[in-house]
């Protein structure tokens, strides 16, 4: 099923032994890209997130099925095989899968895929051109190397919650997670980018190589500007809500039915702001002429600027920004999301018709490529779904693991 397959990573194999969330955001790119992804699930229990829900998918008359909506966020594209991995059998079939890939996604304890044969020193020896990918909590070396990680301890320990949330002098102050797992997204992503890059260079010397990523040093890059405030100002962010460290106005406000955000980047488009608000004076105050400024008397600033925006509504406002050219926005919730109109025409909502649904909806690629764009070939995979089909076409001892009822 998988031998036309086309996309700009055609002819890449990737055995993934991840599981959860960052692992499998990983794959689950390079399978919209056009590689073909081999899912190794645990005979009977599968990924772990299988079972998280409800929700759970319906099926085509509305009838409840076992396959959760959170294990549909990151396997569609992917071929399921069930291998017992604590059996000889099972780790001799994924040494020889590994043998015929290209690309090896793993998310074990520290030592933990050595116990099974399936660590780097062994796989590499039998396939020198193996790109293997290993992701944990806090990475292959170090004190903190033998801790498991999971993405609401790394959001604490990599300070993203301490940036995130209301000053403890608000109502409801006090550091708060991202809404979604960031943590494990983005190393899921830097795990991609890691990978395309080694089999870039692969090119050159005709060797794989192994990568380490961990949760925790991904939390610390990616803290960006407010990591820098630290390192080059020697200043230790906090909590500020939903206005910014380093720009102002570049928050949420009330507005007579609720709440509207403003962006505002550059002096022109605060001048501009201040028509709008009627408020020019402001726009002329030496206090809040230039960002630096801004950003020093936002005190002062911020409330004169919320008062005459509790005099209209949220959409009232936002008209007139967009006809000002000021950045501005709603707060969408989710089923606002995937009802707007730009996110429908732009292809992040998509069908991808599943055996127990042919109406199963799922988010998009967001990744845009004019010549080889991404392709949504399958729907995330039942259990086993793929075990015998797989071992037959690697030339490996048929399984009789595979889990579809």
């Amino acid at each position: 099923m998988t031998e036309n397959m086309s996309g700009a990573l055609a002819g890449l194999k990737v055995l993934d032994l991840s599981r959860v969330l960052a692992g499998p955001w990983a794959s689950q790119t390079l399978a919209d890209l056009g590689a073909e992804v081999i899912k190794v699930e645990r005979p009977s229990q599968g990924d772990d997130t299988r079972h998280w829900g409800p929700p759970y998918m319906s099926d085509s008359e509305g009838n409840p099925t076992e396959e959760s909506a959170y294990f549909m966020a990151a396997n569609r594209g992917k071929q399921s095989i069930c291998v017992d991995i604590a059996s000889p059998e099972g780790q001799q079939t994924l040494q020889r899968l590994a043998s015929q890939c290209d690309i090896l996604l793993e998310n074990f304890k520290v030592g933990g895929a050595a116990k099974y044969g399936l660590d780097y020193a062994t796989l590499s020896e039998l396939n020198p051109r193996l790109i293997y990918c290993s992701i944990t909590g806090f990475g292959q070396t170090g004190p903190y190397s033998h801790r498991p990680g999971y993405d609401f301890l790394v959001q604490g320990m990599g300070g993203l919650m301490s940036i995130t949330g209301e000053k403890d002098d608000q109502p409801g102050g006090g550091p708060q997670k991202v809404g979604v797992a960031l943590t494990d997204i983005m190393t899921g992503l830097y795990s991609t980018i890691g990978i395309l890059a080694a089999v870039h260079e692969r090119e050159t010397s005709g060797l794989g190589q192994h990568i380490d990523l961990a949760l925790l040093d991904v939390t610390a890059a990616t803290l960006a500007n407010q990591a820098t405030n630290y390192l080059v100002g020697n200043l230790v962010p906090q909590r500020l809500g939903n206005a910014h460290p380093n720009i102002v106005p570049y928050q949420s406000f009330a507005t007579a039915d609720g709440h509207c955000i403003i962006a505002v980047g550059n002096d022109q488009q605060f001048k501009r702001l201040c028509d709008v608000l009627g408020l020019p004076e402001c726009a002329d105050d030496e206090r809040f002429a230039t960002n630096a400024q801004r950003v020093a008397h936002r005190e002062l600033l911020v409330p004169r600027l919320q008062e005459p925006l509790k005099q209209h509504t949220r959409d009232e406002w936002l008209t007139r920004f967009d006809q000002a050219g000021i950045p501005a926005g709603p707060i969408n919730t989710i089923d606002d999301v995937f009802n707007d109109p730009q996110i429908v025409h732009r292809g992040m909502k998509v069908n991808i018709p599943h055996p127990q649904n042919d109406q199963l909806t799922l988010p998009g690629n967001p990744i845009k490529l004019s010549r080889t764009p991404v392709q949504y070939r399958q729907p995330p995979p039942r259990l086993g779904e793929h075990t015998d089909e797989v071992l037959q076409r690697y030339g490996v001892a048929e399984s009789s693991s595979n889990e579809l009822p």
